[in-house]
């Protein structure tokens, strides 16, 4: 039984089965059934794309609103570097963190901030030579999602490094606890500020044997018009941010894998380009790299579903802002310049059934192949997407498992039809 919660959803009433999404999901997770969508909840990575591209705005993100922190007695923001490239005319992000405290918060912790750690630690890790090369990175959840669904062969590649949201939200609870020994860990509430459904996903599900440390994810959209009202640009705000060049580097695509001080790197952007390179470095056929960055987000972070700006936009603002920072304010304690702290680090991946795996045994797998290549040669093979599946591939695969009945395909009943009635 599937037990993982999505922070993709479908509004019915909003959609009339256009087929916009099947020909956009890239893990084929989505079919049109009696005109609506429907989405297979096992191969739905939360990627997003299905809400990018619906022209009737019937894909939505699901996350929480703010109002679920008034329950914790100690408040803590933590704005992912995305946020700072929504506002225009920003030239210092002292702005949006007061402006955070402004709307509620008690403190502020950036995520931006524990970027820069995370990088430092990925260069010692890169230093082990036992590690398997070329090292996936692991701060994208809908990554670590699809390799788990379409490339298993390739966990293995993954950093086992928790994300800059996660060592941010560790942090976080540690200072609020030095500062106030009176709290208790059930008063800490942290809440991050998100770009992308994923992250929600994320927090919601936990990552194999790791419990997120963040209670509450809200979307960049959701806070941005709150903040827009409590920022006031050209008043005197404390100086707050404790973020250089690098971390906020990390909202854009390339800007984790230029951290790593290393030209033996390769960053892709979007969900098809990083299937192919996926593919690519699945068959052998890439050049040798250390490190691997994929976004799913065209753009990177910035590019995700759940902000304001048009990326493009959103990461020219945030080259504006970087140009007169400091290379990094955050650095490892001379205790981690040779090992690397327990708390980084997860020691367990999800494990995920494979799609292409269809069926736990394998001389039933092969019997279902073999069906499906004998179905598919019955089919047009022009993916036109009538019969509710994405391709021609797909339809025969429904077929097999009894998921759809080969009337579905309009144009083999109408060829059909057609050559009855020439007899």
């Amino acid at each position: 039984m599937n037990t993982y919660e999505h922070s993709v959803y479908l509004d019915v009433q909003k959609c009339n089965g256009c087929t916009t999404c099947l020909k956009h999901c890239p893990t084929e997770a989505i079919r049109i059934r009696e005109n609506r969508a429907v989405i297979n909840q096992e191969r739905c990575i939360d990627c997003g794309e299905c809400i990018r591209v619906c022209p009737n705005n019937a894909k939505k993100a699901k996350c929480s609103k703010l109002s679920a922190m008034d329950k914790f007695k100690w408040k803590i923001a933590l704005p992912a570097p995305t946020l700072y490239g929504q506002f225009d005319n920003l030239d210092d992000v002292d702005y949006v963190l007061d402006g955070l405290l402004k709307i509620g918060f008690d403190d502020v912790f950036e995520v931006s901030a524990a970027a820069e750690l995370v990088s430092a630690y990925t260069r010692l890790y890169l230093k082990n030579k036992t590690v398997k090369k070329p090292v996936i990175s692991s701060a994208c959840p809908v990554i670590l999602r699809l390799i788990g669904l379409r490339f298993p062969s390739l966990t293995d590649n993954i950093i086992h490094m928790l994300p800059p949201m996660e060592v941010a939200a560790a942090l976080a609870r540690d200072r609020a606890k030095e500062q106030h020994p009176e709290l208790r860990d059930e008063d800490i509430g942290v809440c991050f500020i998100s770009p992308c459904p994923a992250k929600a996903s994320y927090v919601k599900n936990g990552f194999a044997d790791y419990k997120s440390r963040v209670d509450v994810v809200v979307s960049v959209k959701d806070i941005y018009f709150q903040l827009i009202s409590a920022m006031k640009y050209g008043s005197e705000v404390k100086s707050l941010s404790k973020s250089g060049m690098i971390g906020i580097g990390w909202a854009t695509s390339g800007g984790e894998a230029t951290a790593i001080f290393n030209e033996s790197y390769l960053a892709a952007d979007g969900i098809d380009n990083v299937i192919k390179v996926l593919d690519q470095v699945e068959n052998g056929n890439i050049p040798p790299l250390e490190f691997i960055e994929l976004n799913a987000c065209t753009g990177g972070c910035v590019g995700g579903v759940m902000t304001i700006q048009n990326p493009f936009i959103a990461k020219a603002r945030l080259q504006s802002l970087r140009r007169y920072l400091p290379v990094s304010q955050n650095f490892i304690s001379k205790n981690e310049e040779n090992r690397l702290p327990d708390g980084v680090l997860f020691s367990e991946l999800p494990v995920y059934k494979p799609i292409s795996r269809l069926s736990d045994s394998i001389s039933e797998s092969m019997r279902m192949m073999g069906e499906i290549q004998k179905l598919r040669e019955q089919l047009p093979c022009i993916d036109c997407g009538s019969c509710g599946a994405p391709n021609c591939r797909a339809f025969a695969e429904d077929v097999v498992k009894k998921e759809a009945t080969l009337d579905d395909c309009l144009i083999r009943r109408h060829n059909i039809q057609k050559d009855g009635d020439s007899r």
